[in-house]
């Protein structure tokens, strides 16, 4: 009868009706998302572990629940924009360093030490210059995503 897209475009809402009994009734359609582990593993993308990742990169910061909360949902909304059904967790990593960067720099500086693999202090010091030279720009030069 009708379908409408949510405002964000995770979601379908047909309103229906039954052929038989003629009863109406509302059905939501989300696509799904997968994310591949390192083991190959696929297991749905899950927002809570965004959040619970860069709260650890966040500890002693002041940054609080609801900063966090959007945060995954824009990494999600940049996940399911880029049209896979499934991504690397590696690939989830790197799209949370954009958000994260604008949100707190320290923390950027600790979770991007994880997912960039800073092997020495010449990595940091590379980070804190990029930090310095452009401090509001919205995705790490260093991180290439969603190359499949």
């Amino acid at each position: 009868m009708d379908s409408r897209s949510l405002d964000d475009g995770s979601a379908i809402r047909r309103r229906r009706e039954c052929r038989s009994c003629d009863k109406r009734f509302t059905t939501m359609e989300t696509t799904s998302l997968s994310v591949i582990k390192r083991s190959g593993v696929a297991e749905p993308f899950d927002r809570a572990k965004i959040v619970n990742g860069v709260r650890k990169a966040c500890q002693g910061r002041p940054v609080d629940n609801d900063d966090l909360a959007k945060l995954a949902q824009e990494v999600e909304e940049k996940i399911r924009a880029t049209g896979h059904a499934e991504v690397d967790a590696h690939e989830v990593g790197l799209a949370i360093l954009g958000p994260l960067r604008q949100l707190d720099q320290v923390a950027y500086l600790r979770f991007a030490s994880v997912y960039q693999d800073f092997d020495n202090l010449d990595d940091f010091e590379k980070a804190i210059h990029e930090l310095r030279e452009r401090p509001h720009v919205q995705e790490p030069l260093q991180a290439k995503l969603f190359t499949r």
